[in-house]
């Protein structure tokens, strides 16, 4: 395991946002990005709740609360021994929740490597 503050492990999160493509960050309206301990009941490195963008229309998106990424620091923390390790699996992780955000599906991310 190893630890980082909370402040340093916002900022890999914010670090890894930014270096995502300008056009894919500019589709990213209504999202919240969170940090949390751990997930609840599983060990999970990142959670997407919401509507993707591939399931939105006119008619169902409107009026609905943000969508959520969640990033799980305490596990993903409890995986890695080094910082330049939590950077990459914070990356990895951002990455995989965005693609959710897009509509792409775990099968899909795994055959992309990004699982």
């Amino acid at each position: 395991m190893f630890a980082v503050t909370r402040e340093r492990f916002e900022e890999l999160v914010a670090d890894a946002l930014d270096s995502l493509p300008p056009e894919l960050g500019k589709e990213m309206e209504n999202v919240a990005v969170l940090v949390e301990d751990r997930a609840q009941g599983r060990a999970l490195f990142g959670l997407y709740e919401g509507i993707p963008l591939t399931k939105r229309g006119p008619g169902s998106y409107s009026g609905v609360m943000p969508d959520r990424i969640t990033l799980y620091q305490e596990t993903i923390c409890g995986a890695c021994s080094t910082e330049a390790e939590v950077v990459a699996q914070v990356r990895k992780t951002v990455i995989h929740e965005v693609a959710h955000h897009f509509g792409i599906s775990d099968p899909r991310l795994e055959e992309l490597g990004w699982a």
